[in-house]
């Protein structure tokens, strides 16, 4: 079987990294009225009557796919993507965002496309890019690397941290466009590296498609189906964007109670093409989105109409219910076993 720590990420050591980093940061909290600790998709800090929100994010090794087919716009789309994703996760509506692009030397080429991915990301997101640095970074950084940190606004009254998430309250998925930007190492080790498939070979059940193509597919942009849904009167619990760590990202919201995730729409093609190259399902869910970018976890009362909302802007299913079983997400995967993390 092959995992992501095979890929040369660890996950888990992963985790132990940002603990240590936590731990010496958080003492900083002191200094300003913090709303949201560490850990949430993104952070808030109160000033007067409202918070800002906070995120900052990559797109990884994402950058390589785009070096192998020489095309660079999606991975700007991909930048804005993750940060405004996450903004949305405290009922933050996105506002600006700053970009840093650290090069190994200066391509005003590749400057341009990424650039152009940007700005359509923003047009998307209806967010400002109001500035940004580029760093050449000759034996430091190979190629580039392309980051991102937004702001967002949200009043106090409209904060969504997922506190209040309690046993029955339904969970609501939002289809992904695909892989997105997460476990792009473990697909390249297991599609290009391992079984030798070529980056322009297309996919075995769309010859219209390429694996590459598939792989640099633009994450989804969720805000204006979330903003949308935020200007109804409805109990929505919390919000959470999935990206690395899969459904395990629910646990960030509450780790009070559980979720069982059990009417999955069928994942994309992709990710069926790399599990059958020798990844465990219990892999698969632990590193990628499978076919579900963002899950609104909603009051029972209420989960028919936010669906229906949700509807006129994206594709939207049920996908299961919050449970008493503190800390543990149960999924029912698309080979109809269930896995438990």
């Amino acid at each position: 079987m092959v995992t992501y720590s095979d890929s040369g990420v660890d996950i888990d050591l992963e985790e132990v990294t940002v603990a240590k980093l936590a731990e010496k940061l958080k003492p900083t909290l002191k200094y300003r009225d913090i709303i949201t600790e560490s850990g949430h998709f993104a952070a808030l800090v109160k000033i007067g009557n409202r918070g800002i929100a906070m995120s900052t994010d990559g797109v990884g090794s994402k950058i390589l796919v785009a070096k192998m087919m020489e095309k660079y716009d999606t991975i700007g789309i991909d930048c804005i993507a993750m940060v405004v994703n996450d903004i949305l996760c405290v009922g933050a509506e996105p506002i600006a965002l700053v970009d840093y692009l650290a090069v190994e030397e200066p391509n005003p080429e590749i400057a341009e496309k990424i650039a152009e991915g940007l700005a359509y990301g923003a047009k998307l997101s209806r967010i400002a890019i109001i500035g940004g640095e580029t760093a050449s970074l000759p034996e430091v950084v190979n190629d580039f690397d392309l980051a991102g940190t937004g702001i967002g606004f949200v009043d106090l009254d409209k904060i969504i941290t997922g506190a209040n998430i309690s046993d029955g309250d339904i969970l609501i998925g939002i289809r992904s466009s695909g892989i997105h930007s997460n476990g792009l190492s473990l697909a390249r080790k297991t599609l290009l590296e391992n079984n030798k498939f070529d980056i322009n070979d297309p996919l075995p059940n769309d010859q219209n498609t390429t694996i590459g193509e598939e792989l640099l597919r633009p994450t989804e942009l969720y805000v204006k189906p979330i903003v949308d849904l935020l200007k109804n009167n409805l109990n929505i619990k919390g919000l959470a964007h999935i990206t690395g760590g899969g459904f395990n990202n629910l646990k960030r919201l509450n780790k009070n109670v559980g979720f069982d995730i059990n009417s999955l729409p069928e994942p994309q093609e992709i990710f069926k093409l790399i599990y059958d190259q020798g990844v465990s399902l219990e892999e698969m869910y632990k590193v990628f989105n499978m076919g579900i970018g963002f899950v609104v976890i909603v009051s029972e009362e209420d989960a028919d109409e936010a669906l229906d909302n949700l509807k006129n802007n994206c594709e939207a299913y049920k996908i299961g219910k919050v449970t008493s079983d503190s800390n543990k997400v149960k999924i029912t995967t698309f080979k109809s076993n269930e896995i438990e993390y």
